[in-house]
């Protein structure tokens, strides 16, 4: 077992030899880094055209294919290069490949990235193969590949360099593929649904649409403070206020300023839309609908694996109002409680600490995340949420202090959140108003109220349903990923210091 000084030695030693190659290879040929290189198939493509070529059998066919050699054996003779879909064998011998391909060879490391021309074979041993007849160098690679990869021992180096991570771990590879697919899919799902898509500002020169605590930037020319997007809501919203179409959706970025976890990611991807003259069970449906596609494109099935339990997308999911799966699981009967003070004293004879201003509707929501989100692992859709902490969802019919609201939940995690919108001007400033207030009194001096949002209410909203996913989340899911950091290209990180 070699220590870290020993193997910053080795690197730079077998780097420096690199660097001499490079030397020669620049002497023999000129230039190492060409700007053109014209492969004719991949090596995805290559396999299944061939998949049923016999073994020990030459084709007369020339491919020219491109890609990072991966392992060499034989001094050369037997090379596997890789490209974004796959492997091929580039077999060169003196019998098939000209000396001057040849002489390449031992001036070829792994990393490298060549091109080769030659004919398709399949060994004796059924190895899908090109004699090699030409070799291009296209990439000289200055820096060894990792030796093993099983994740590197210190986690933190797959995703400070992810192009590591990706280019030697296939598990990596294929969860960063099945997420493009899953975005694709959504949006998809959206358009197909009759949804459009629209881009609103990241840039917000008042904050909202969410509670959260924003980055702050400043903008030079119009000497104006202003907060990276916590939230597209309110800008989605005026959206429907225009006319410009019945069915609205944004897949955004977000940034909020808060922490970090296996779930958590200063930056992160939501889809937001909102849907004219629906409410939130037409959401729940629709939520339903998307998560069962989506789990289809990438399992082939509803159900899948998610570490050790079996998950399925497969609809209609559970519902639940929240203070009846409070009451399950605890006993305690909120819905019976007239005053916040008696839901505080409720709260604190069943053992939670609770804060001496807290209202019924912070009490019950408290309770629920600390005792009930865990029991939530087949999807479920908590539904009448308390109207002190959703600003912007319609009461429910008969119990004021409860909203049309739903999250959904998988893993015991959230992963989206739903409203039968608020589209009363006057209550909706209303609410606001009290939520700014609050913010002030946490200190959050910088919270503004959105007049231009308030003022495209007046002007009048239809009844709309409104969700956000949180795609990052349902990826991880969808591709059996520990942390949020492990289907995030890019996390954030610490810093090298650190």
């Amino acid at each position: 077992m070699t220590d870290n000084k020993t193997e910053t030695a080795l690197s730079s030693d077998v780097t420096e030899v690199r660097a001499q190659k490079l030397k020669l290879l620049r002497e023999k040929i000129g230039d190492v880094y060409p700007a053109h290189f014209h492969r004719t198939i991949t090596n995805a493509d290559l396999a299944k055209k061939y998949e049923t070529l016999e073994a020990d059998v030459v084709t007369e066919d020339v491919v020219t294919v491109a890609g990072r050699v991966y392992s060499s054996r034989n001094s050369g003779m037997f090379m596997d290069i890789h490209d974004a879909g796959g492997k091929i064998q580039i077999f060169s011998h003196k019998d098939t490949t000209p000396e001057e391909a040849r002489a390449l060879l031992p001036m070829i490391d792994l990393g490298d990235i060549i091109g080769v021309t030659g004919v398709v074979r399949r060994t004796k041993r059924g190895e899908l193969s090109i004699n090699a007849q030409e070799i291009t160098m296209l990439t000289k690679s200055l820096l060894p590949m990792p030796e093993k990869w099983h994740g590197l021992s210190d986690i933190e180096q797959r995703y400070r360099k992810r192009h590591l991570d990706i280019m030697t771990n296939e598990e990596s590879k294929l969860r960063f593929q099945q997420r493009s697919k899953i975005v694709s899919g959504i949006r998809r799902f959206m358009e197909d649904d009759g949804f459009m898509e629209v881009e609103t500002p990241m840039l917000h020169s008042v904050y909202g649409g969410a509670t959260a605590e924003p980055f702050k930037t400043h903008h030079n020319t119009l000497k104006l403070d202003m907060f990276l997007r916590i939230a597209p809501e309110l800008y989605l919203k005026r959206t429907l206020v225009s006319g410009l179409t019945d069915k609205v959706f944004e897949i955004n970025r977000n940034f909020r300023n808060e922490g970090v976890s296996t779930r958590h990611n200063p930056e992160f991807t939501m889809m937001e839309c909102y849907w004219a003259y629906a409410d939130y069970e037409d959401i729940m449906d629709l939520v339903e609908r998307m998560f069962a596609e989506l789990a289809v494109k990438i399992h082939g099935s509803t159900e899948f694996a998610y570490g050790d339990k079996t998950l399925s997308f497969k609809g209609p999911f559970k519902r639940v109002p929240m203070p009846d799966a409070v009451k399950e699981v605890t006993g305690i009967d909120f819905l019976a409680m007239k005053t916040d003070e008696e839901a505080r004293t409720a709260a604190k004879a069943a053992g939670f600490e609770v804060e001496k201003d807290w209202t019924w509707g912070e009490c019950l929501a408290f309770i629920f995340e600390e005792k009930v989100e865990g029991t939530l692992i087949q999807p479920s859709h908590v539904t009448h949420f308390p109207k002190d902490i959703s600003p912007f969802a319609k009461e429910v019919p008969g119990e004021p202090r409860l909203v049309e609201r739903f999250e959904t939940y998988c893993n015991a995690w959230e992963l989206g959140n739903a409203f039968s919108e608020l589209n009363d001007p006057e209550e909706q400033r209303k609410r606001m108003v009290e939520q700014l207030e609050q913010a002030h009194a946490r200190g959050e001096k910088s919270k503004q109220l959105d007049d231009e949002f308030l003022d495209a209410i007046d002007q009048g909203m239809p009844p709309a349903g409104g969700l956000g996913i949180g795609v990052d989340r349902l990826t991880m899911l969808l591709t059996n990923a520990p942390s949020i950091r492990d289907v995030i290209l890019f996390p954030a990180r610490k810093s090298k210091a650190d």
